[in-house]
């Protein structure tokens, strides 16, 4: 205390420290597998990494970048787009590079929002979204995912009915971590129209758009009207297996990236130089790795789900990202995600994350655990053998 004031801001104590970095220091004391943070265990294509040695010998990018990131980078993100979606954008007016996509969201968070502005966001949600939102002074408003028929979907009418007049913008997550629902193009279509018709503003993370294994991944900025109105955000940690790096995007109309501009230079102004230069290269890599890519987190995807279902778990299969949810109830454990995954190290060496953390209603996530397999074949499969003793256990 200071004065008898608390050393946190109020808005921010609630968050504290992360699931993630209590369960990953919990993998380290018990020499668990960790199944919990979405991390890839493997490094990234060679010859982007070598892209980066040879631009910090070259001496690109050792010293401050130029703000809205290098122009190789801002190219290339803008090309990526018109090749993939067909939506073009101004690489010097329509692109900024950010510190990872977490930044590009407080950034367009803080730019965005005024004081007691409202934001709807899909429950359950990663958690820097509720942090960021605290942060810019925003309420935010949470639209729950629920399961039905294996998998997590989108009540539409819930979504309208979060609207009110304080509504800012919708916080939009497809491929959505953790629940692995990519939305369909009547779902989007549908936010779309909302967004329009009662004028809010958008913002999406779509960090996992090349991680879709079912149906495919449509940027919400494609459907008519969304272009002006749409903050699109994206990054190359889970594309390429390169989560350390932290360079990320966001694309949009030269008004909206100005404004998050303005928020972005007081965050980190410039990172990641030399990156910056190896993703631009990456962003430009045949289509064929990018099969490559799916088909493999899809086999280890159909791999670790098995193994949860053969162990006793319900299994959500996820249509896309790095993450399976599953059910901890039919394993007779209760509706204690928390004591489950706190439990799980000692009982069998795995680390798995509770969904309760991605709710605000926690009691809707209690009984749900959320295990990650962008891990590599080998760890999967001894994880899966090891999970299959709590059957016995």
């Amino acid at each position: 205390m200071t004065q008898g004031r608390p050393l946190l801001n109020r808005r921010l104590t609630e968050f504290g420290t992360t699931i993630f970095a209590e369960m990953s220091a919990l993998a380290v004391q018990t020499g668990s597998i960790n199944l919990g943070q979405g991390f890839p265990d493997t490094d990234g294509p060679e010859e982007i990494r070598e892209a980066a040695v040879r631009a910090l010998r070259a001496g690109h990018g050792n010293q401050y970048p130029p703000g809205p990131g290098v122009p190789e980078l801002r190219s290339a993100v803008a090309e990526h787009q018109l090749r993939r979606y067909g939506l073009e954008y101004d690489p010097d007016a329509e692109v900024l590079v950010t510190t990872g996509a977490t930044e590009a969201i407080a950034a367009s968070l803080l730019a965005l929002l005024e004081p007691g502005d409202e934001v709807i966001a899909l429950e359950p949600y990663y958690d820097s979204y509720a942090a960021c939102i605290a942060m810019a002074g925003g309420t935010r408003v949470p639209v729950t995912l629920r399961p039905h028929e294996g998998a997590y979907r989108l009540d539409l009418d819930e979504l309208r009915a979060a609207v009110t007049p304080r509504t800012r913008l919708i916080l939009l997550n497809t491929p959505h971590n953790p629940t692995g629902t990519v939305l369909t193009r009547d779902e989007l279509a549908a936010v779309a129209e909302l967004a329009c018709e009662r004028d809010l503003l958008v913002i999406t993370d779509e960090v996992y758009e090349h991680l879709v294994f079912e149906g495919e991944h449509i940027p919400l900025a494609s459907f008519p009207g969304m272009r002006e109105r749409t903050v699109s955000i994206s990054s190359a940690g889970k594309t390429f297996s390169l989560t350390g790096w932290k360079i990320g995007w966001i694309t949009a109309s030269p008004d909206l990236v100005t404004a998050v501009r303005s928020a972005k230079q007081f965050l980190t102004y410039v990172s990641g130089g030399p990156f910056q230069y190896a993703v631009a290269e990456a962003l430009r890599l045949p289509d064929s790795y990018f099969d490559e890519l799916r088909a493999d987190l899809r086999a280890k995807r159909d791999l670790l789900a098995g193994g949860l279902a053969e162990a006793g778990f319900g299994v959500y299969r996820p249509a896309g990202t790095y993450f399976v949810t599953t059910d901890i109830r039919p394993l007779g454990a209760g509706d204690d995600g928390f004591a489950f995954c706190r439990a799980l190290p000692e009982r069998c060496g795995v680390v798995a994350v509770p969904n309760a953390v991605f709710y605000d209603h926690r009691e809707q996530g209690a009984p749900f655990v959320r295990f990650a397999f962008c891990k590599r074949t080998d760890v999967l499969t001894e994880a899966v053998t090891r999970l299959k003793g709590l059957r016995a256990s």
